[in-house]
């Protein structure tokens, strides 16, 4: 009876694991050292660049992610238009304004990852969907860790570098298409603490 018992207590241990969610490691990002710059051609013989300094988010994903294929999960980024930067007054109104960001009406920016497949031991790639201007549509934004997420088991903070490529006209910035470049090159810098 009671090698019954103890196998019937095993069996029942090792279904409850089994149904177990896997565990997840969770992080914010941490505004200080955090950055956004969005740069597009100019005239086709320079560039103009804009930055987003004020932005917040979080990153929720499974503690073997990096050995895993694929895997889901919640990586949100905020970015406040209102407050983006640019090297000059003229282009600054230029992008707040009604022909780019429209701030006044679309006061932010924001990028939701869903998946985040690994490349190598320090990139990886997170598919997810971007909202601006009110339009939403899928995008994936390449990240390259500062070393390698395996050796991160939630305790430290993760510093990243994401980059990503999209076409202004696909959300509405249509202004100035015979001097401003079609598409905008974004880069993200930042550092993200464990919660």
């Amino acid at each position: 009876m009671r090698r019954r018992t103890a196998a019937a207590f095993a069996i029942l241990s090792a279904a409850l694991l089994a149904a177990a969610p896997p565990a997840r490691l969770h992080y914010r990002i941490d505004p200080a050292a955090s950055n956004v710059d969005a740069r597009v051609a100019f005239l086709g013989l320079s560039s103009k660049t804009a930055s987003f300094p004020a932005i917040v988010g979080k990153l929720s994903l499974p503690d073997a992610a990096a050995s895993a294929p694929k895997s889901a999960i919640t990586l949100d980024v905020t970015l406040d238009a209102r407050k983006l930067e640019a090297g000059d007054t003229r282009t600054l109104k230029r992008l707040k304004g009604e022909d780019f960001f429209d701030v006044e009406h679309y006061p932010t920016v924001h990028f939701s990852g869903e998946t985040l497949r690994m490349t190598a031991v320090r990139t990886a790639e997170v598919s997810g969907q971007l909202t601006v201007r009110g339009v939403t549509r899928p995008e994936t934004l390449h990240v390259t860790f500062n070393q390698p997420l395996a050796e991160n088991r939630g305790s430290q903070p993760i510093q990243l570098t994401g980059t990503m490529r999209i076409d202004r006209r696909a959300y509405g910035m249509t202004g100035l298409s015979m001097v401003v470049g079609r598409k905008v090159n974004i880069t993200i810098k930042t550092r993200m603490v464990p919660l």
